[in-house]
């Protein structure tokens, strides 16, 4: 039992409790400031002004727009299986709250007299609970296309647990390395293992995968292919409105802060300071750990954000061929790197054979690259050399030039004006 193991095992139930409430309150708030934030900054990447009417800058807009669903009329189609339309939002929403409980948001701390730390708790196996509740949270959403009774929304149900499905594995293989490196799958040994240099840098290729498998996770935007408004309409809640709509809005910010905050934890460090300000992680009692922690779930916002409105929607074959195809081979082909790697440290190996092995690795996967490549080449030259035989049918022309044709009358009225 680690030190925060027994710091938490020593919190009164009261105390349990106010940390829940504090952490709902966090998670409540950072979905209002996310909302704000995001339309900010698409208006300004699409030089407009975004929310500005709403309190001072808008910042009471997503309130706003809370108490406006709240008061539109509550609907449910008569197809829909009365029951389950109305628990797939529930699930949806409760399931995003509960990984929180084993995220660290600070270090030592003392709230209420006591010495204890901003976690609720701590598993031996946290990173598990984590996907495991991620995976129930997937229920709401085909719950929802199920038990709406119609076309758009089962279709985008549907995608929806294709997709999570497919990038929920990526995002599991792309942790084996950080427990292999950090020997351990609860939260806070990971970030305690990360005290001299980040997994981000050490683990760059798990960083990579787990970012963009966060993203097709979180359904959101260029893999936001379960609600394409283009095909689907709105997709799995298009029959939803009022607080039923709000609790997916809710669940889908919130699962966006979940996945941001454990990036935050397993690879940059969690709430420690950036290299060479660990001295300020003492301030306001510990508490100033916390602003470290908000501060790197803010990047991972402002990137989600930033790719909302830059990139275009995929299309729906691209986005699962990407994720068989290319990121689950690479996460397993770096697990085996990253296991061999793990052996020869442990075995105290020499530097030689270390290096031999990595430059190897790289050569291997360079000539692989290659030899795909070249096959990928070679078969679109063959299917660009097949000789189509000529229709029976009259076929019309096609000009493979652009026309420099200039109508008279239009050349004449050109060259008055010039004299």
């Amino acid at each position: 039992m680690n030190e925060v193991q027994q710091l938490l095992g020593n919190d009164p139930g009261w105390l349990t409790l106010v940390k829940a409430l504090i952490v709902f309150v966090f998670a409540v708030l950072m979905t209002l400031m996310s909302i704000w934030g995001e339309r900010r900054i698409v208006a300004r990447m699409q030089m407009r002004l975004g929310p500005n009417r709403t309190g001072p800058f808008g910042l009471v807009q997503g309130l706003a727009d809370g108490v406006k669903l709240a008061l539109k009329e509550d609907i449910i189609p008569k197809a829909a299986d009365a029951v389950v339309f109305v628990l797939a939002p529930i699930i949806a929403a409760t399931t995003c709250f509960m990984a929180f409980a084993v995220i660290p948001m600070t270090g030592k701390v003392t709230l209420f007299g006591h010495e204890t730390t901003m976690q609720l708790t701590d598993l031996p196996v946290g990173v598990l609970y984590i996907l495991a509740i991620a995976s129930v949270g997937v229920y709401g959403i085909v719950l929802a296309g199920w038990s709406s009774g119609s076309t758009y929304p089962l279709l985008g149900g549907l995608r929806s647990s294709a997709q999570v499905i497919s990038y929920e594995v990526a995002m599991g293989l792309s942790l084996v390395a950080v427990f292999l490196y950090a020997g351990s799958m609860s939260t806070s040994d990971i970030i305690e293992a990360q005290n001299k240099i980040w997994y981000a840098i050490v683990l760059f290729p798990s960083f990579i995968i787990y970012v963009i498998s966060m993203v097709g996770e979180t359904n959101r935007a260029p893999f936001d292919l379960a609600e394409a408004e283009g095909e689907l309409v709105g997709g799995f809640h298009t029959e939803y409105s009022s607080l039923k709509f709000a609790l997916f809005f809710l669940a889908e910010y919130v699962n966006i802060i979940t996945v941001s905050a454990l990036a935050t934890t397993l690879f940059l460090g969690g709430y420690h300071a950036l290299p060479g300000l660990t001295f300020t992680e003492s301030w306001l009692g510990g508490y100033f750990t916390f602003f470290w922690f908000l501060a790197k779930v803010l990047a991972f916002l402002f990137f989600f954000i930033w790719l909302r409105g830059t990139l275009p929607r995929l299309r729906y074959d691209q986005f699962m061929k990407f994720g068989w195809k290319v990121l689950i081979p690479a996460s397993l082909v770096w697990i085996m790197v990253v296991s061999t790697l793990r052996v020869f440290s442990l075995q105290g190996t020499s530097r030689a054979y270390v290096l031999a092995f990595v430059v190897g690795a790289i050569l291997l996967g360079l000539g692989g690259t290659s030899v795909y490549d070249r096959t990928k080449k070679r078969k679109a030259g063959e299917v660009t050399a097949l000789v189509y035989e000529a229709p029976d049918f009259a076929v019309p022309q096609i000009p493979m030039s652009v026309s420099t044709f200039v109508v008279p009358s239009a050349a004449a009225s050109k060259e008055s004006a010039s004299e």
